[in-house]
């Protein structure tokens, strides 16, 4: 991948402060009931993908929601997202058929830090068959030293993984040739904010939209479920960016023009 001089991880002080990320978990929990007024689904396949690490354990309260608000939700079934190769490259494009075929609908793909740059490698390999993709605090530029652990990454699965030495994931700042909304924060303790901005040049269905939240906590996070249902919500060939009237002004806030 290319380099930026300027590339680097977050800050230690929002990477010690992680921890917060249980205050999230707690508001979802209480907020649950409320966050079933959120707009309603028309019932199209929507698949979410874990962050480094992580499984479906991780995206498990956000595939609840979900399906009460109307869409059928899938995880993806392949365990923890560590080793990235050929086969787990295939394993990805495999469901993302699977799942189209079951549903006979396109899919929109909501991804949580790695699984957002899965979500958007995807939607490319599949443009005609992905909806919609919605990545939250994934590291999207093409720089990894944005991400705290990418030497852990680059420890197991090397400097160049199999499928970019096979000449893929090449550009990932790229935006698919979908309607691509980038959910990011910037007191990100483990993906640098700056790594996860879309730039409106790279497609006009793209969108950067800036939540008060944790990383660890996006997944669970009120605010960030209502940007995502909202995003979800649209109908199909009717993509606009998000809208940030009213109260959702205080809360969420756009990329500031260079």
């Amino acid at each position: 991948m290319a380099t930026a001089s300027l590339a680097k991880p977050p800050h230690p002080f929002w990477t010690l402060t992680e921890g917060r990320a249980i205050f999230e978990l707690g508001a979802f929990g209480l907020l649950r009931k409320r966050m079933l007024d959120l707009p309603k689904g028309d019932g199209h396949p929507v698949l979410v993908l874990p962050g480094f690490m992580a499984s479906d354990r991780s995206t498990k309260p956000m595939r609840r929601l979900f399906k009460d608000l109307g869409y059928n939700a899938y995880g993806w079934g392949l365990g923890r997202n560590v080793r990235f190769n050929e086969v787990r490259e295939r394993e990805m494009s495999d469901l993302v058929e699977r799942i189209y075929a079951e549903n006979g609908r396109k899919l929109s793909i909501v991804g949580w830090s790695l699984g957002g740059v899965f979500a958007r490698e995807l939607a490319k390999l599949h443009p005609d068959i992905v909806r919609l993709v919605v990545s939250l605090g994934s590291p999207i530029s093409n720089d990894r030293r944005h991400a705290a652990p990418s030497r852990l990454f680059e420890a197991i699965n090397g400097k160049q993984t199999e499928p970019e030495m096979e000449g893929r994931y090449g550009d990932l700042a790229a935006a698919p040739p979908v309607p691509t909304t980038s959910i990011l924060t910037k007191s990100d303790g483990v993906v640098a904010w700056r790594g996860s901005i879309q730039h409106p040049e790279r497609g006009a269905m793209t969108e950067n939209i800036i939540v008060p939240a944790s990383h660890v906590g996006l997944g669970v996070n009120p605010l960030v479920m209502v940007a995502v249902a909202d995003r979800l919500a649209q109908a199909e060939g009717q993509w606009r960016p998000f809208d940030r009237s009213g109260w959702r002004e205080l809360v969420f806030k756009g990329v500031p023009a260079a």
